[in-house]
């Protein structure tokens, strides 16, 4: 087990850089099976997440390299297992991705329901449902479930939810499917965007990019393919909200800022100052100027473009330096909001009425404490919380921040954070 040994209230200057982002490149990592050969993917961040996926390729038989620190070169050719290893599935949430291109190469999969972050209830119904639409044989038993379709064929389905990951796997499987399919009640996030683009540079076709129905005529072969990764959305508000909650003075570099329109908007309503600095087509650099006299504000998590959940918890640690009251609505995930906790063992005023709402009134100091991750996203926001407050802080279980955020120290370091991280023994 690893901590992080953080001296609080500094205020931080300087530039920090946007990784590739990892709930696309997951994706893309998994959509490499559906085209035998060799693939790159460019802007791959270097994460706990990244290597998970690495390790299930590497085991189902693909060829796997980083020929520089931020590429990925995944040789597929090889891949004969349909049965992904339940002990590295168990752990791994977006392992599920997998499902939809091994059932779509080779006819069958069998899987252990993938494990993940405790944020809530996340079942898989609104994927076996998808497969099922699509003609698969769905069986499920003692916490595994086997897929079996020999050749998929077209089809019109009707997602359970707008779900980002049940999307995906209808894609992966539509893309290859005899015929035409029409996909229903899909999410629109920017992640879904990329493996899109992606899809299509392996010959894939695809109609209703960033609406709410996709059409997909299906090819009877993909080729493999060249792909540079999105930056990472979460990970340029997580530094942006670092940035408000510490009042510093920070660039977030190779931002998006297109993906980012409520995000950008709450941060104006708490009263900083952005200025959004275009670099190249979409890219850009954002300079958050600080405020001493943070305004309340409100956040409702909703999907793409709502409020993502996965910023709700950072916003929260802006809200315990806002003056007055802030409030919290986390529509997606009962399990969220656990880290008001620990707000309050550190000094703040926050009230957790229910698993979906939570109240913030501030400014309050905030005080160094022991504290605990809870997730990828909770864990971020205890760090921002340590770092604004006074005193020494330690978090503990940083493992689960690495999934999801590359090099956190050295990069926060960049910007004058006093930060060291501590392998602890047991």
């Amino acid at each position: 087990m690893a901590s992080y040994k953080i001296q609080g209230g500094k205020k931080l200057k300087g530039e920090i850089e946007v990784f590739g982002a990892k709930n696309a490149v997951l994706k893309q990592m998994a959509a490499t099976i559906l085209a035998p050969g060799r693939h790159t993917l460019d802007n791959a961040p270097h994460i706990r997440d990244v290597d998970s996926m690495v390790e299930i390729l590497t085991q189902l038989g693909a060829t796997v390299i980083r020929p520089e620190v931020h590429t990925l070169s995944i040789d597929t050719s090889k891949v004969r297992d349909i049965e992904p290893d339940p002990e590295l599935v168990g752990h791994f949430r977006s392992a599920i991705v997998l499902a939809a291109p091994l059932l779509a190469r080779f006819g069958h999969v069998t899987m252990v329901k993938p494990g993940g972050d405790k944020i809530g209830a996340r079942p898989i119904t609104t994927h076996l449902d998808a497969f099922h639409q699509f003609g698969a044989d769905v069986k499920e038993n003692d916490g595994r479930f086997t897929l079996t379709c020999p050749k998929l064929k077209g089809a019109k389905v009707i997602l359970r939810e707008m779900s980002v990951t049940a999307t995906e796997n209808a894609l992966m499987l539509a893309v290859t499917a005899k015929g035409r399919s029409e996909i229903r009640v899909c999410a629109v996030e920017p992640e879904i965007e990329d493996l899109i683009k992606y899809l299509q540079k392996m010959g894939a076709e695809i109609k209703g990019v960033n609406t709410h129905v996709l059409v997909v005529d299906g090819m009877e072969h993909l080729n493999p393919a060249t792909h540079t990764v999105i930056p990472d959305r979460l990970e340029a508000g997580t530094f942006l909200a670092l940035a408000a909650a510490t009042k510093s003075n920070v660039t977030v570099r190779n931002v998006y800022p297109d993906h980012l329109d409520l995000v950008l908007k709450k941060l104006e309503e708490s009263g900083v100052h952005l200025i959004i600095e275009s670099v190249d087509g979409h890219l850009a650099d954002i300079t958050l100027e600080p405020t001493e006299h943070l305004k309340p504000f409100n956040i409702d998590t909703r999907p793409y473009p709502g409020f993502p959940t996965d910023l709700q918890a950072q916003f929260g640690a802006i809200m315990t330096q806002a003056e007055g009251e802030s409030n919290i609505f986390e529509t997606l995930y009962e399990g969220r909001l656990g880290y008001l906790n620990e707000f309050r063992r550190m000094g703040a005023a926050a009230t957790y009425v229910n698993s979906h709402t939570g109240v913030i009134r501030g400014p309050r100091t905030l005080r160094g404490r022991r504290i605990t991750t809870l997730d990828i996203r909770a864990g971020a926001t205890m760090l921002i919380a340590a770092l604004a407050a006074r005193g020494e802080s330690v978090i503990e279980r940083v493992e689960l921040i690495e999934r999801g955020y590359e090099n956190l120290v050295e990069r926060l370091r960049g910007v004058g954070a006093d930060i060291v991280r501590i392998e602890e023994t047991e």
